[in-house]
């Protein structure tokens, strides 16, 4: 089971968790990662995501489609947010069910690590002093690196 979701409104990760979990009986493992806006120590005031709409949610199936093949899984979820947000609230949400803890954690990384750097997302902060454009770091890129065959 593939769930990929991208969502235009604040959303509760154990919502969507609990039932994904219930739905893989006999499941060994299940490993969650949930991505949040954060801003104390760095200044964000507001985080907003745009996104090439003909691409995005196509890419994102792609993607679990590639990890749930990969790690064996017995089902994915993926929940992204788009457009503005606030400090605290999640911009991400993913869920792999494997009947190996392994796989699941290795899928939730990968997943991420794309996510995170080759998806058809753009991200941008503002801060008191503006606006500002946000792109993958080195260590993204490395990370992503990671999973090349």
């Amino acid at each position: 089971m593939r769930d990929v979701r991208l969502l235009d409104r604040p959303f509760d990760p154990g919502s969507l968790i609990g039932p994904f979990t219930g739905a893989h009986p006999g499941l060994g493992g299940v490993c969650s990662f949930v991505g949040e806006v954060r801003g104390e120590n760095g200044g964000v005031e507001t985080l907003e995501l745009t996104h090439y709409e003909p691409l995005t949610l196509p890419g994102m199936e792609h993607l679990a489609e590639q990890a749930c093949s990969r790690f064996a899984l017995m089902g994915l979820l993926i929940a992204h947010r788009i457009g503005l947000m606030r400090v605290g609230e999640p911009i991400v949400c993913v869920s792999a069910a494997a009947r190996h803890r392994r796989a699941a954690i290795d899928a939730v990384d990968f997943t991420m690590d794309h996510l995170k750097c080759a998806a058809w997302l753009w991200k941008r902060e503002r801060r008191a002093d503006g606006w500002r454009w946000v792109a993958p770091r080195p260590e993204d890129y490395a990370a992503l690196a990671r999973w090349r065959d």
